[in-house]
């Protein structure tokens, strides 16, 4: 098998009606914003670095958060095969990747994917993803590499159609496909994508049908703004988390719950020292 799954609970009406008004993204997508207080992460990280020597990135709490929460909210962790939503056992994050083209000043982009994240102490999870995006800028990450010179020599026409079928047979017919070189489910339940890496403070991230995850997370730059505490003004940090997800799969009030749990966690991340490795 491709993945490791079992039938998702009964749709409620508003999800049967949203599953038969769109067809794969074009386009079931909803978006959401927080905005965030970042002291205390800035805090944890730094702290965390001096007591470690160990290096913690916004990317690294955001993806630590986001498994939290869809282990805590598993009607989200979900994946569209056919017309009905099929819940994931496994709770994979996918981080988008800036890869340096070879001989070219163009970047390519790609993915670094840890699978069971949810059950990991968030040091475990930043250094499994550390060590895949360490690979894939490094073009040592064989499946990838070898999928990226398949698709290369596919006309652009061809393209679209390819894509379809693969993931068609990927998660339509759930077929394992790593005896022909391809990865087992390669992009996982949740994506984020650090535009604070970019310079950007904030942005909505477009839905990637072939992949079929419903829930995109992006992190934009940490900022300097002025807040009020205790009646004065006077500076601090926040930070933008913008959210895409697949209307026919998570509803309105789950994507919140779960943007809630993520939003908490960030403000709050001294549980994650606490035994457990759980953000309060």
């Amino acid at each position: 098998m491709n993945l490791d799954l079992i039938p998702a609970p009964p749709a409620s009406a508003f999800r049967k009606l949203a599953l038969g008004t769109w067809r794969a993204p074009r386009d079931p997508s909803a978006y959401a914003s927080l905005e965030l207080r970042m002291e205390p992460a800035l805090a944890f990280m730094a702290a965390h670095r001096t007591r470690t020597g160990r290096r913690l990135t916004v990317t690294h709490l955001v993806a630590k958060a986001a498994a939290d929460a869809l282990r805590l909210h598993p009607d989200a962790n979900v994946v569209l095969r056919g017309h009905r939503p099929w819940q994931r056992r496994d709770v994979g994050v996918c981080v988008l990747v800036v890869q340096p083209a070879q001989g070219s000043s163009r970047v390519d982009l790609t993915t670094a994917t840890v699978h069971r994240a949810d059950v990991m102490p968030l040091e475990a999870l930043a250094d499994a993803l550390e060590a895949k995006v360490s690979r894939v800028r490094a073009r040592e990450d064989v499946e990838i590499e070898r999928g990226k010179r398949r698709s290369s020599l596919l006309p652009g026409w061809l393209m679209g159609p390819a894509l379809r079928l693969l993931s068609f047979v990927w998660y339509g017919l759930n077929v394992n496909l790593r005896r022909v070189g391809m990865p087992v489910d390669p992009f996982g339940s949740v994506a984020v994508t650090n535009l604070g890496s970019l310079g950007l403070e904030q942005g909505f991230v477009a839905m990637v049908p072939y992949t079929r995850v419903p829930l995109l997370l992006a992190p934009g730059k940490v900022r300097d703004v002025p807040v009020v505490e205790d009646g004065a003004l006077v500076p601090g940090k926040a930070m933008t988390l913008t959210c895409t997800w697949d209307a026919r799969l998570i509803d309105v009030d789950l994507a919140a719950r779960v943007l809630r749990h993520i939003g908490g966690a960030l403000e709050d991340p001294w549980g994650w020292d606490a035994p457990g490795g759980e953000a309060r």
